[in-house]
């Protein structure tokens, strides 16, 4: 039986909503799980194994952490590649704000969890030099736009509950002495950070608790990146109407959420304007991955009037565990200039720049004023999600 929640918000579904769509063909580069430690690299994998963990069945026991050369290499392939305007491609990064502090939890032989915040540096054992000026040299070359993914990655609610004992409470100590936060597909139950999935009782956490987490998550981004984020990004696109009122609160104006049908951009109820992915570039993860399907997805969100916005998330640049780096740079590369071969009024823009074409028809740039035609459509969510008569 669905929970009065729910059930209202089934019902927002079949409301009219106003959509926009856009007379020039925009992408958006939106990536998720920067900053986030995984595998320790080569040397933390083999911890891994000589503990019993069989890994290398999916690409996600090769997640490790971006270096220095993958953003590095990352920055020179945007930086090849221009749209009408003249303006690099902008990749949205979002930064999970805070890792595990190993040490200190080892100290207390891993029975509480102690977060380290990124501006603060990396867990004990991870080494990446150069790394976060790196991140700083995109952003200030305006190929990089830090925005929001959390505080953490996982439900620190469910981890401590695993904690107190069990398989899992012992799976986690094994992966944590290794440097490790968690393997997702491996234990799901870990959950996401405003989400979890086995709680008793409703499995978002509450408005109160979100905004704690939200709150502190934006004063670590200030310190990192001396700004205030405009869009965020929910762990695992996890997020309610509680994370939209407290993303608007700290002056998040865009939400990003996950891949799926053709959804218009749209306000929903809020000041957060909702943004949907609709175009998966993930070689690193889909074995059967063609720039030929991109360029069929794109074709018909510009057919439709709508932006482009395309899911692409850190893996795929790594490379000190498993080279992803190589084989995704030359895709991009060929994806960016099949889209500026093909049309000739492309605009790469951000999420920041397609807030303010929805509020006012163009953006300020280096390169001068740019405009776009928007209009507005109705459209009812449940017909695009569940095929329902509009």
């Amino acid at each position: 039986m669905l929970k009065p929640r729910n059930i209202w918000h089934k019902a927002l579904d079949f409301l009219p909503r106003a959509g926009f769509h856009f007379d020039r063909p925009l992408v958006l580069l939106q990536s998720d799980d920067w900053g986030r430690v995984g595998v320790r690299d080569c040397e933390g994998l083999e911890q891994l194994r000589e503990a019993g963990l069989i890994l290398g069945e999916r690409a996600y026991d090769f997640y490790t952490l971006e270096t220095a050369e993958d953003v590095g290499a990352l920055l020179q392939t945007l930086k090849c590649h221009r749209d009408s305007a003249g303006r690099l491609p902008c990749l949205e990064m979002n930064f999970v704000q805070a890792n595990l502090d190993f040490a200190r939890m080892e100290a207390e032989n891993f029975r509480e969890i102690y977060l380290l915040p990124l501006p603060d540096g990396l867990p004990r054992g991870w080494n990446r030099p150069g790394l976060f000026q790196a991140y700083k040299d995109g952003v200030a070359s305006g190929a990089f736009h830090p925005a929001l993914h959390g505080t953490t990655h996982f439900c620190r609610r469910a981890a401590e509950r695993h904690l107190k004992g069990g398989e899992r409470g012992e799976l986690l100590r094994t992966l944590w002495q290794a440097g490790t936060p968690y393997i997702y597909w491996r234990m799901p139950w870990i959950g996401y950070e405003y989400y979890d999935s086995e709680s008793s009782g409703e499995p978002f956490l509450t408005a109160e608790e979100q905004a704690g987490l939200i709150g502190q998550a934006v004063g670590w981004f200030s310190r990192m990146f001396s700004r205030l984020p405009h869009s965020a990004c929910a762990p695992g696109y996890r997020a309610n109407g509680d994370t939209n009122r407290a993303w608007g609160q700290f002056g998040v104006n865009a939400a990003q959420n996950g891949p799926g049908v053709f959804t218009p951009p749209h306000f929903a109820g809020d000041e957060v304007l909702q943004l949907y992915r609709n175009v998966e570039f993930e070689p690193a993860v889909h074995g059967q991955f063609s720039i030929d399907d991109c360029m069929r997805r794109t074709d018909e969100c510009f057919d439709r009037g709508l932006p482009a916005i395309v899911s692409l998330h850190s893996i795929n640049f790594h490379s000190s565990v498993r080279d992803f780096r190589s084989r995704t740079l030359v895709l991009l590369d060929q994806f960016f200039s099949a889209l500026e071969a093909k049309y000739s009024a492309l605009l790469y823009v951000h999420d920041r720049e397609l807030f303010q074409l929805v509020q006012h028809g163009q953006f300020e740039t280096a390169q001068g004023r740019v405009q776009v035609r928007v209009t507005k459509q109705k459209f009812r969510l449940a017909a695009l999600v569940h095929g329902v008569e509009a």
